[in-house]
């Protein structure tokens, strides 16, 4: 085996056995290399159809549960409401996969959040929040979709109530 692919498939371990993201810097310390190699690394990995996100808190080895179920919501709300609308569906026991917005330019814009708990929300509306990035949706006047995973559509049905109660909820 050559040397980068021997890497690769050492990144691929690392990811495999990790239950959190990793971020690029650290998976470029533990395997020797610069960041950019890491990032060549893993669009390689990409292109051979291993699913890989990125996401604001690092990599990670994604692959969807075949019993898991899956809803698009969409929603409208200020930026002073990101955590409310983000918690609410966590709470619900729903996994926040990504945000989308529908850009008149570029057509779909999808960004990986995969925000499990109340933790992960408050470390991306903390980074959000310190950054001088605005979010996606405000591009789109507040109008986005975010993917959830749930284990039971009841729990989605849920979450699409709670969201629906608060005034997020723009269509079903």
């Amino acid at each position: 085996m050559q040397e980068g692919e021997a890497r690769r498939e050492q990144l691929l371990q690392m990811l495999r056995d990790s239950t959190a993201p990793i971020s690029g810097s650290a998976l470029a310390r533990a395997l020797g290399v610069s960041r950019q190699v890491i990032v060549q690394d893993i669009a390689l990995l990409r292109a051979v159809n291993k699913n890989i996100l990125a996401t604001t808190k690092g990599y990670v080895l994604y692959s969807q549960q075949t019993e898991a179920c899956h809803r698009i919501y969409c929603v409208n709300h200020s930026d002073d409401a990101i955590a409310d609308e983000l918690n609410t569906i966590v709470d619900n026991g729903g996994k926040v996969l990504d945000v989308i917005i529908e850009h008149e330019i570029y057509g779909q814009i999808t960004a990986n959040l995969i925000l499990e708990n109340r933790r992960d929300v408050a470390e991306f509306c903390d980074r959000l929040k310190h950054s001088n990035a605005r979010p996606l949706n405000i591009i789109a006047g507040g109008t986005h979709y975010h993917t959830v995973e749930a284990r039971s559509e009841v729990m989605l049905d849920n979450i699409e109530r709670a969201l629906r109660e608060k005034g997020y909820l723009v269509r079903a």
